[in-house]
C-alpha cells in the first residue's frame, strides 16, 4: 500500500523540493544525510531562509505568522524537506510551547514571543523532568515561590536537550505543595541567563553532547513569566506533551531513512550478492515499510483533526519512534563489520581512518542515540497504559 498524493499536492511536493534544493546549502543537507550534527548557527540559518520564504513554523496557523497549511500540506512540507536533508525543527519552541501560548497565552505573551519562536531568535528547552519525576512527571519538587512580584525558583531540572543552545526556557515548577500533585503545578517562562541558572552537560553513549541537568538557585523571574493560570500547568503540559509525541513520530526522517537503506542494502554484497537480495532482509525491509506507510496515514488523519492532539498522538509517538529504532537496527545488519567502527570518545567529529562505505561511522552513533526515543517524551510504556486508558481496554 503507498499513499498516492492528489495532484495538487504533488505539484507542491515539487516546489517545496526545487525551494530546498536552491536555497538549503550543500554542507548542511550533507551533513543531516550523514547523520552528522548541524551547528546551531546553522539551523538559524535555514529558519530564517525559511522565514524569507513564509514557510517556517509549518503548523502554525497564519494568524501567527504561520504559513497556515492545510493536513496535507504540511505533511507534504514535512517529507520533502527531510527527503531533501534541510534540519529537523528545533521542537521546543515552534511545536511545543507556541501551541500553549496560541491556547492560553495573554495578548502580551502572543504578541513578544511568537515572532521570535519563528525566527529561532528566542531558542527555548523544555524544564520538565527531574531526578526521580519522569515518567511520573506530576512528582516534581522545584519550587516557585511568590515574593511580591517576583517568583523564586529553587530545584533541578533533567535531560533538558539543547539547553547549550537555548536562551529560553519554559517548564513547569511546584507553585502549591499542599495540593493534589497535578493540581499544584504552574509553568513559566524566562531567560536562560537569569542569574542562579547552571547547566551541565551530560554526555551519552553515543558521545554526543545533547542534553543537560540544569539547577535553578534562588532564581528570581517576573510575574508576567506565568503562562495562564496559577496551579493550571499540569493541564498545558497535557496540551504541549501531545504536539510533542506528534512531532517524535518523524515520518518525512524515516522515510529518507529508508529510502538510503535500500539504497545501501543494493550497494553491499556478500559472497558476489546483494545483501537486498537476500530474502531475510527484504522480509525485514517491506515489514518496516509497511508499518511506516501505515504511521504516514494514521499521522495525515491526526493532523486534519481539529483540536488538541488526543491518543493518537500517543501511539503516533509509539509507532514512530519503534520504526526510527527498526531502521537503526537494519542499518546495522547491512553494515556488519564496518558498523562498529565508532568511538564515543571523539563523538561524531571522526576522522578519515575508518574503512567501509563513507557513511559506516555514522551508524553506530546513530543507533546508540535512538535507543532513547523510546524513552523521551514520555516512555512507551506509560504511552500503552495511556491508550488503554483512554479507549477502555
Amino acid at each position: 500500500m503507498y499513499l498516492k498524493y492528489p495532484d495538487k499536492a504533488a505539484q507542491f511536493a515539487d516546489e517545496v523540493r526545487a525551494f530546498v534544493r536552491a536555497h538549503l546549502p550543500a554542507e548542511i543537507s550533507d551533513k543531516v544525510k550523514k547523520r552528522q550534527k548541524v551547528s546551531a548557527e546553522e539551523q538559524r540559518l535555514w529558519q530564517r531562509t525559511l522565514c524569507d520564504r513564509g514557510w517556517a513554523c509549518p503548523g502554525w496557523p497564519k494568524q501567527y505568522g504561520g504559513p497556515g497549511f492545510d493536513a496535507l500540506e504540511r505533511q507534504v512540507f514535512d517529507n520533502v524537506t527531510s527527503e531533501e536533508g534541510a534540519p529537523s525543527i528545533i521542537p521546543f519552541g515552534e511545536a511545543m510551547i507556541a501551541p500553549v501560548l496560541f491556547a492560553v497565552g495573554s495578548p502580551e505573551q502572543k504578541a513578544h514571543f511568537l515572532p521570535k519562536i519563528r525566527t529561532l531568535e528566542y531558542w527555548f528547552c523544555q524544564g520538565f523532568s527531574e531526578p526521580g519525576s519522569g515518567s511520573d512527571l506530576a512528582s516534581l519538587r522545584t519550587r516557585a515561590v511568590l515574593d511580591g512580584d517576583h517568583w523564586v525558583i529553587n530545584g533541578q531540572k533533567m535531560w533538558t536537550s539543547t539547553a547549550q543552545h537555548a536562551n529560553w526556557i519554559f517548564m513547569l515548577v511546584r507553585t502549591d505543595p499542599d495540593a493534589k500533585q497535578q493540581e499544584g503545578i504552574s509553568m513559566l517562562v524566562f531567560p536562560m541567563s537569569t542569574p542562579g541558572v547552571t547547566i551541565r552537560p551530560i554526555i551519552t553513549i553515543d558521545g554526543g553532547h545533547h542534553t543537560n541537568e540544569t539547577f535553578f538557585d534562588n532564581v528570581r523571574v517576573p510575574k508576567s513569566a506565568l503562562i495562564g493560570e496559577v496551579n493550571k500547568g499540569w493541564t498545558y503540559a497535557k496540551l504541549l506533551l501531545g504536539h510533542e509525541r506528534t512531532s517524535i513520530a518523524r515520518i518525512g526522517q524515516s522515510k529518507r531513512e529508508l529510502a538510503r537503506l535500500k539504497a545501501l542494502a543494493a550497494e553491499q554484497t556478500s559472497n558476489g550478492t546483494a545483501l537486498i537480495d537476500d530474502p531475510g532482509l527484504r522480509k525485514k525491509i517491506a515489514a518496516v515499510e509497511i508499518d511506516l506507510a501505515a504511521l504516514e496515514i494514521t499521522a495525515l488523519r491526526a493532523i486534519a483533526k481539529s483540536g488538541p492532539p488526543g491518543v493518537e498522538a500517543n501511539l503516533l509517538k509509539v509507532k514512530g519512534s519503534e520504526i526510527q529504532q527498526r531502521l537503526t537496527e537494519l542499518f546495522m545488519d547491512v553494515a556488519g563489520l564496518y558498523g562498529l567502527q565508532f568511538d564515543p570518545s571523539r563523538g561524531l567529529d571522526h576522522g578519515n581512518d575508518f574503512v567501509g562505505f563513507d557513511e559506516a561511522a555514522s551508524l553506530a552513533p546513530n543507533y546508540l542515540n535512538t535507543r532513547v526515543v523510546t524513552i523521551y517524551g514520555g516512555s512507551n510504556e506509560i504511552q500503552r497504559n495511556i491508550i488503554a486508558k483512554t479507549l477502555g481496554l
